[in-house]
């Protein structure tokens, strides 16, 4: 195991954060159309040493619950996506160590739109560039994209490991000295170190090379989130950080450990690979004062139909049509394509069955996850219990509410991980792959088929 954390900083381009009630707290900064909003964040996190900062993204606004999108943009439950590319732009020009990570995915774009995009924002940022893998789960972004009804699960995945294959090729095809620059002869590149891809597969279908050369990353750091078995076979294969959502440290390092060791069984190096749980902090200047504000959060400003908006669109399912008290049966895991894996992880963690109003209270306030509460000296103990334990590599960390949830973090808590050695003070190079510690990968690498 690593010996210092990997933070990340957990955002959306838009008016919430993973907590549905985040833009009505009173200190929320409701900037959020304005690149300021994005760069002050941003700055606040590398000011802290943070590895990265990165967006979630859907395609759709949540319309599953009650087949409408009225309840999301009545109570502000994420209608508002910004468009990921721009944002991270105005970030890079803004900060000058920090990773920066967007989601894109790989059932509604094309394996070469998303290898440009990457390849373009690694280069622009000096080599921080990461991209979170995602196969997207309902049918209002499959109707955004002319389709009527998204992909199976299964299929899902089997499109993504071509896709990533796909794009992986692309960043392959030009080799490291590629660029010759030559003005008194005129050669600008070696022809015979960039190379046609020429991919033929079930689901794409291109020739290649990319119009952008190799990046100072090799390739961006790759980070995926699968929960299923499926899921984490897919990260265990390509992820460079893999986001989890456990929700308790025995379910943690039980995951941990399964995870690792499928890793190891693809031939990848464990250490390679940064298993982050979802998390948020909440902290106080007592212990009850860090109590208070945790129920705030979890009680005054969480609308119950935002919850159940965001639930729905997460699961592809409508949730509508049920009662609060209803049991998650093994039919209704059944009929959502995404239902699974929380409800099992919930299941666990409860020990008993779940109900709607278990897996709403979980949408709303991440409950899937360890919630850090107390003073800044208890929030710390806890963060270290986990790292230390073998439950994590570090955290991502979620807001409960922007900027101010950030700040207190990086004002009052990181400095006591940085004074107990769990957290670096400083930039040991200027990639996110070597903020990470992780291999740059070599022209041709390839994982395993899963």
């Amino acid at each position: 195991m690593t010996t210092q954390m990997t933070l990340v900083g957990f955002m959306q381009a838009g008016n919430v954060t993973v907590y549905s009630g985040s833009w009505r707290y009173p200190s929320a900064d409701l900037g959020f159309l304005t690149m300021p909003y994005y760069t002050h964040i941003a700055q606040v996190l590398e000011a802290a040493k943070f590895d990265c900062v990165f967006f979630d993204d859907r395609l759709a606004m949540p319309g599953v619950y009650g087949d409408s999108v009225a309840g999301a943009v009545r109570y502000g439950a994420r209608p508002i996506k910004l468009d990921l590319t721009a944002v991270l732009g105005g970030i890079i020009g803004a900060t000058s160590r920090i990773g920066v990570g967007a989601t894109y995915s790989t059932t509604y774009y094309a394996p070469f739109h998303v290898a440009r995009t990457f390849a373009t924002l690694d280069h622009l940022s000096g080599g921080r560039a990461a991209w979170n893998v995602v196969t997207s789960v309902n049918d209002s972004e499959a109707q955004n994209f002319g389709l009527e009804s998204h992909l199976d699960h299964d299929q899902r995945y089997d499109r993504a490991e071509e896709f990533l294959e796909a794009v992986t090729a692309l960043w392959d095809s030009w080799e490291p000295d590629a660029l010759v620059l030559d003005r008194a002869s005129g050669e600008f590149a070696d022809p015979g170190k960039v190379h046609e891809v020429n991919h033929k597969g079930q689901y794409f279908s291109v020739r290649g090379p990319l119009t952008v050369p190799r990046t100072p990353q090799g390739r961006p750091v790759i980070l995926q989130a699968g929960s299923s078995g499926r899921g984490r076979r897919f990260a265990g294969r390509w992820a460079d950080m893999i986001f989890t959502a456990d929700p308790g440290l025995p379910v943690a390092q039980k995951h941990y450990a399964e995870q690792k060791a499928q890793i190891a069984d693809t031939g990848r190096d464990p250490d390679d690979v940064k298993l982050l749980p979802m998390a948020y902090t909440v902290v106080g200047e007592t212990e009850a004062i860090a109590r208070e504000k945790e129920r705030l959060f979890l009680d005054a400003y969480v609308h119950p139909v935002a919850s159940l908006a965001l639930l729905s669109e997460v699961l592809n399912y409508d949730f509508s049509r049920h009662d609060l008290d209803d049991v998650i049966s093994d039919e209704l895991m059944a009929a959502s394509g995404g239902i699974r894996g929380l409800a099992e992880g919930i299941r666990n963690h409860l020990g008993r069955e779940v109900t709607l109003r278990d897996l709403a209270a979980h949408r709303a306030t991440l409950l899937q996850g360890p919630r850090f509460v107390g003073t800044p000296e208890q929030v710390a103990d806890q963060m270290e219990e986990w790292f230390t334990s073998g439950g994590c590599d570090g955290f991502v960390l979620a807001a409960t509410h922007l900027p101010g949830a950030f700040e207190e973090l990086t004002r009052m808590v990181v400095p006591i991980l940085q004074e107990r050695g769990l957290f670096r003070r400083e930039y040991a190079g200027a990639t996110l792959r070597a903020h990470l510690g992780v291999t740059t990968p070599t022209v041709g690498t390839r994982t395993p088929p899963s």
